[in-house]
């Protein structure tokens, strides 16, 4: 209702979004809202600082400032359980962590925060990642500072992206920041398409899957056999692509309602013929940061063949742990590197089998989407214990004479997963046929679609509120 009255003056709009993205970001992380406020004072002025410098020591000063700061942040906040645990059994000691900014603020300012662990603000990554991709496009000159640290806080702080994502580039939203709100009635059908489309990804089949199944395979792999193991594999493979996908799919429909145009984070990754190819698709917005910010600053491909291999490797180690501090996300970035490092060198070394025909296609998708399979059970799996045990029960007491008696008892299941993959591997312009049929329908088709979807959702929902899986992150 007041964004109604408002985003029609820029300055309003922008300064009334940015509040009601603080007040989001407190409903969701609560006292953690100072971590947010002093990451948009502290990028804002050390832009200023690298736009107005005239000596490229100076800039170069302040970026490495800005890379200080976030680093430190995240590393105080999601890395010190997992270094202070590497210490620990490296020198065979016993330090236990303690918040101590937590302590220091009881002390200064009479506060009660727990200070006995560390927890992990919501969102912090995706913040960090880009304040981080700001001041080092300022440093490029590929951008300019925003106008006022109003405007700056609202682009850092844009409510329907800020937990999970997509990482917005400042040279792609902040001049939009600037321009008048126009929206035609083909956006508005495709915003309310996107957010439909994301809630029933999320609740009808992400959550559905998880509470009902994947969940219990992975607290207890071996109470259940290898064929449900694998199938709860399965199972979080689409689970999480619904459940990320879904949030994105939720956060552009709602940016673009604001008026407010926000690139897509996935395009059918399951489709990929090959690592490359999924990581173009997967989660886009983080992919193309680590490119642009890492990969290419480390060399890229430019230092030769072996240290081309190499950049990939570290760059996806540092991508595994951006997700998480856990040898789990280690391996899972490791995995990933090395299978992009092998793709590489097998176009380098057979390039004529890089176009292959439509049958060695469906070959290399098969290939690729059972490695991202294998892949994510090290993502999903709360310790190495459970991957292990979830791998010995797949290869070593798989079932098979239980198969039947399985896919009946789990038959609702097995029908939504199926549904979920069916619908991902869809041609793409099906898809489109049926997304452009929806925003041509007249308004009351829309509103009956609406109104069915919520009915469908209601039906579904759980009694237990499930986060987004990229919340943890």
């Amino acid at each position: 209702m007041g964004y109604a009255i408002v985003y029609k003056w820029m300055p309003v709009r922008n300064a009334y979004l940015f509040f009601i993205s603080l007040y989001f970001y407190y409903k969701c992380g609560g006292a953690f809202i100072w971590l947010l406020l002093f990451s948009i004072v502290s990028t804002y002025f050390i832009g200023i600082g690298i736009y107005k410098s005239k000596h490229n020591g100076v800039r170069k000063m302040y970026v490495a400032l800005s890379v200080m700061v976030s680093i430190l942040l995240l590393a105080y906040y999601k890395y010190t359980y997992f270094f202070t645990d590497l210490f620990n059994n490296a020198f065979n000691t016993h330090y236990m962590v303690h918040d101590y900014l937590a302590s220091w603020t009881n002390k200064q300012l009479g506060t009660q925060f727990n200070a006995a662990s560390i927890i992990l603000p919501v969102g912090i990554s995706f913040f960090s990642f880009q304040a981080l991709s700001y001041t080092i496009d300022l440093y490029r000159r590929q951008t300019t500072p925003v106008k006022n640290i109003i405007d700056f806080g609202f682009y850092k702080s844009f409510f329907p992206q800020l937990i999970s994502g997509p990482i917005l580039r400042a040279a792609e939203f902040i001049p939009q920041m600037y321009t008048k709100y126009v929206l035609s009635s083909r956006e508005v059908g495709h915003a309310l398409f996107l957010i439909q489309n994301g809630l029933l990804k999320k609740m009808l089949i992400s959550d559905y899957i998880s509470i009902n199944f994947v969940d219990r395979i992975f607290d207890n792999p071996l109470s259940y056999s290898g064929f449900e193991n694998l199938m709860g594999t399965y199972g979080y493979t689409i689970q999480i692509y619904c459940d990320f996908s879904g949030y994105t799919d939720i956060a552009i429909g709602l940016a673009l309602l604001l008026g407010f145009r926000i690139p897509i984070n996935f395009n059918s990754p399951y489709k990929a013929t090959n690592l490359t190819d999924f990581w173009r698709r997967w989660h886009i917005s983080l992919s193309s940061w680590l490119r642009d910010y890492l990969y290419i600053p480390l060399g890229g491909n430019r230092k030769g063949k072996v240290r081309t291999y190499l950049n990939l490797i570290a760059t996806m180690l540092i991508g595994g742990l951006w997700h998480g501090a856990n040898l789990r996300f280690v391996i899972w970035g490791a995995l990933h590197g090395f299978g992009l490092a092998i793709h590489k060198l097998w176009m380098a070394v057979f390039p004529s089998k890089n176009t292959g025909n439509a049958y060695s296609r469906i070959i290399t998708k098969i290939l690729t989407f059972h490695f991202v399979v294998f892949a994510w059970i090290f993502f999903r799996a709360p310790n190495m214990i459970t991957v292990r045990n979830v791998l010995s029960q797949i290869f070593n007491h798989f079932g098979t004479r239980a198969i039947p008696s399985i896919l009946s008892g789990y038959a609702n299941i097995f029908l939504i997963m199926l549904l979920g993959f069916t619908i991902h591997w869809l041609p793409s312009s099906l898809k489109e046929k049926y997304r452009g049929w929806f925003i041509t329908t007249p308004i009351y088709a829309k509103v009956a679609i609406a109104v069915s979807v919520a009915l469908l959702v209601f039906q579904v929902k759980s009694s237990v509120l499930q986060p987004f899986i990229y919340f943890q992150f």
